[in-house]
């Protein structure tokens, strides 16, 4: 029975493991290939990656990281935003291993809290994308539509609090909502 209990507890505990492979992000403001190229510099001076691949007719950026670097979606925003252009769109591509979801559902993957919307119960295998649906990461319009797929106060603030079913997570913690894609 205890190791039944011990076994139990250390599955409970684990978090679902996960590696970002690459970010698909679109910007908006753009109006030539000059500033296509102020985006691409300032994503390049992150440590944390390994490529930048432009379409300057999309406006899209393909970011690939070096293995194992722990990613950070608002500093990439940061980055487009120091540029003096806006995040449209950012879609993030994780190579994933059993991961469950649920619709308005909470899920630490890699240590990062991403809270789903819009998403059926499933388990997630293999290489996934999620968009990521807050502040900043699209349209005001969209936002505010989105804003209608729950009623917990984590998607207005981007950070969890009393309102998050979790009761395993920490309040103040950021946290990412999103859909798969």
């Amino acid at each position: 029975m205890k190791k039944i209990l011990i076994a139990f507890t250390f599955l409970f505990f684990i978090k679902a493991e996960a590696q970002v492979t690459k970010v698909n992000l679109q910007a908006s403001g753009l109006t030539c290939s000059m500033c296509s190229n102020a985006i691409n510099k300032a994503l390049k001076s992150l440590d944390i990656v390994e490529s930048v691949k432009a379409d300057v007719s999309s406006s899209t950026f393909e970011i690939t990281f070096k293995p194992s670097s722990a990613i950070n979606f608002d500093l990439l925003k940061k980055k487009v935003e120091d540029a003096g252009f806006f995040v449209a769109k950012m879609v993030v591509t994780l190579n994933v291993n059993q991961v469950e979801v649920s619709n308005d559902s909470h899920v630490d993957i890699s240590g990062t809290m991403y809270h789903f919307l819009n998403t059926d119960k499933k388990q997630l295998n293999g290489e996934t994308s999620f968009k990521i649906l807050d502040k900043g990461f699209v349209s005001a319009k969209e936002f505010k539509k989105n804003s209608k797929l729950t009623t917990m106060a984590c998607y207005q603030t981007g950070y969890m609090g009393s309102c998050c079913k979790d009761k395993n997570a920490k309040s103040g913690t950021r946290i990412y909502h999103v859909t798969i894609s």
